[in-house]
């Protein structure tokens, strides 16, 4: 078991730092949604110009 840590380390190393990268993102995510944060538009101008029109909170449509 500890020859084919060894002979994988660096495989493990990279698998861990994506895994971190991961789960921090989540959690941003996770925390910025129960803030009320989106991942819409913040332009202001919800309607025919914006891309995410029919998303927007303050949207009419």
């Amino acid at each position: 078991m500890i020859t084919w840590i060894t002979a994988n380390l660096g495989t493990l190393a990279i698998g861990l730092l994506v895994l971190g990268v991961v789960t921090a993102i989540v959690v941003k995510l996770t925390r910025d949604k129960k803030k009320g944060k989106h991942l819409g538009c913040d332009c202001g101008t919800c309607g025919e110009s914006c891309p995410f029109g029919e998303n927007c909170a303050g949207s009419d449509s």
